[in-house]
């Protein structure tokens, strides 16, 4: 099993780069949130998981050993493969997979192109038992008050609660804790 790489980029393409180890190059698909920083010619290092098929041999890759791991369960739901685990890690934080399982929310996965109601509610039923425990679950979903509000704000313009998720996680920790600035912040966010 291949757990880790580190390598220089060599090539990059939409959902996957070559990275150059010892003089040889390792085709890895990657979520977009992890090569959307990279460039050819930066020395990376990723957890990876290689998915052994008959007829090959695919490698995936990812920031986290985390990710790696959330990736893993996704592959155990009936209904998702390889390609599609990987657009849901692109299309979704772990800690926003995280939330839509504990709460129950089933739509949050239907923003994924190629996932379904179905598939959706599958994905909750699965991943509800295999997931960090629920005290773990319950510090990772909790919003203060102020972050509440302008949640609140967020979806009352119209804004889905995974794109105003979303935007709260893009506000830095070190934001002024007033509803108007952290307002500010995410809807800056979203407009990018």
């Amino acid at each position: 099993m291949i757990s880790s790489l580190r390598g220089t980029i060599s090539l990059l393409e939409d959902d996957w780069a070559v990275i150059v180890i010892g003089g040889v190059g390792l085709q890895v698909y990657v979520p977009a949130p992890t090569w959307s920083g990279w460039s050819v010619g930066d020395s990376v290092f990723i957890h990876t998981y290689l998915v052994v098929r008959e007829d090959s041999l695919t490698l995936y890759g990812f920031e986290t050993a985390e990710a790696r791991d959330l990736y893993i369960v996704l592959l155990g739901v009936n209904g998702v493969g390889p390609r599609l685990a990987l657009a849901i890690l692109s299309t979704l934080e772990p800690d926003t997979i995280r939330r839509a399982v504990f709460q129950e929310q089933a739509e949050v996965f239907g923003r994924v192109p190629g996932v379904g109601k179905k598939t959706a509610q599958k994905i909750v039923l699965h991943l509800q038992d295999k997931l960090p425990e629920i005290s773990e679950l319950e510090r990772v979903g909790t919003l203060s008050d102020t972050d509440g509000e302008v949640l609140e704000a967020l979806t009352s313009l119209g804004y889905s609660v995974v794109e105003a998720q979303a935007a709260l996680q893009s506000v830095p920790k070190d934001a002024p804790d007033d509803v108007e600035t952290r307002l500010r912040l995410a809807l800056q966010y979203i407009s990018t």
